[in-house]
């Protein structure tokens, strides 16, 4: 399995399948399947049961995980891709263009 380089909070795009060229921030991290949710893309609609948190039901718009291979991560509006390098003992995500700490 892939060393995994995207964290929760980056703002990542889509460069791959049907949501290619979306934008959002990354809310969660499944590592054991190698997907992420993303904010505001893949969005799914789930039939819901009313229940105490929702008396009415209805259809809920809900972002689904999409494949973490589909995702790239974004620096200054540009896709980059990630390194690591040891700065002072500690080792930092690094933007391969850039050179700069993520």
């Amino acid at each position: 399995m892939a060393k995994i380089k995207i964290k929760s909070g980056d703002t990542v795009r889509v460069i791959a399948g049907d949501h290619k060229g979306k934008e959002g921030k990354v809310v969660k991290i499944i590592t054991d399947k190698n997907k992420a949710i993303v904010e505001g893309v893949n969005l799914v609609s789930k039939h819901t049961k009313p229940s105490a948190q929702n008396p009415q039901g209805g259809i809920v718009k809900k972002e689904a995980a999409l494949p973490i291979s589909n995702l790239a991560i974004l620096e200054n509006g540009n896709v980059t891709k990630v390194g690591f390098k040891v700065e002072d003992g500690k080792k930092v995500r690094i933007s391969k263009k850039s050179e700069k700490a993520i």
